[in-house]
C-alpha cells in the first residue's frame, strides 16, 4: 500500500467519524454524541475516533468550524446582490436566519461555549472570526468609525444580536405558531422582522 493510499484511507475514516457525529447530533441533539456511539455509527472500533480526535470536544470543534464555514458562504452569497448598507444588513440577517433553520443543531453548537470552547481550537476560532469580520466589512463599520483602525462595532453587534436572538427564539419554539408551521413560513416571517430592523438600521 502506498503512502498516498494510506493517507486517503485515514481521510476517509476521519470523514466518516465526522459524518456519524453530525448525524447523531441532528437526530438526538448535542447530548446524543458520545465517542462510543460515534464509533459504532461510523463502523469503526471504539478506540478509532481517538486516533483522529483527542476527545468529544475536538469533534464538536471540527463540526462548529465547518458550521462557520457554511455560515460564511451563506452570507457572502447573500451579499452578492446587495448594493447599499441597508440591503447588506437585510441580506446578512436573512442569510443568518436561513442558515440557522437549515442547520439547527450545528447552529446551536457554534455558540455553546460550555460544549465547545473555541479558544482552545485556533482553526475553528479563525473561522468564527472570519464570519464576524465579514459582517464588520458588510456594514461598513470601519467607515462609520472616527478612528478607521478601530471599527464601530455598535451597529455590528446590534445586527448580530437581532438575527441571533430571532434565530434562537425560532429554534427554541418560543414564538409559538405566530411564525407558521413550516420552515418556509418561519423563514418568511423572520425575514419580515429582519427587514423591519434593516429599515431602521439605515436611518
Amino acid at each position: 500500500m502506498t503512502v498516498a493510499t494510506k493517507s486517503a484511507g485515514r481521510d476517509d475514516v476521519r470523514a466518516g467519524i465526522l459524518q456519524a457525529s453530525l448525524a447523531l447530533m441532528n437526530e438526538g441533539g448535542l447530548g446524543a454524541l458520545s465517542m462510543r456511539e460515534v464509533a459504532r455509527r461510523a463502523g469503526v472500533s471504539h478506540q478509532a475516533p481517538y486516533h483522529y480526535f483527542d476527545d468529544r470536544e475536538a469533534i464538536l470543534a471540527e463540526l462548529a468550524g465547518d458550521g462557520f464555514d457554511k455560515l460564511y458562504d451563506y452570507m457572502v452569497s447573500a451579499l452578492g446582490h446587495a448594493r447599499d448598507r441597508r440591503s447588506r444588513a437585510q441580506a446578512i440577517g436573512e442569510a443568518y436566519i436561513r442558515f440557522a433553520l437549515n442547520h439547527q443543531e450545528v447552529f446551536k453548537l457554534m455558540f455553546r461555549c460550555e460544549m465547545c470552547d473555541l479558544s482552545r481550537y485556533p482553526d475553528a476560532k479563525a473561522k468564527a472570526d472570519r464570519c464576524f469580520n465579514a459582517v464588520v466589512t458588510a456594514l461598513d463599520a470601519h467607515g462609520a468609525a472616527t478612528d478607521k483602525a478601530n471599527p464601530d462595532l455598535v451597529p455590528v453587534i446590534a445586527a448580530w444580536s437581532t438575527a441571533h436572538g430571532l434565530a434562537t427564539l425560532l429554534l427554541e419554539g418560543k414564538l409559538g405558531m405566530a411564525f407558521g408551521d413550516t420552515l418556509d413560513q418561519r423563514e418568511a416571517a423572520a425575514n419580515r422582522v429582519i427587514a423591519f430592523f434593516a429599515d431602521r438600521f439605515a436611518k
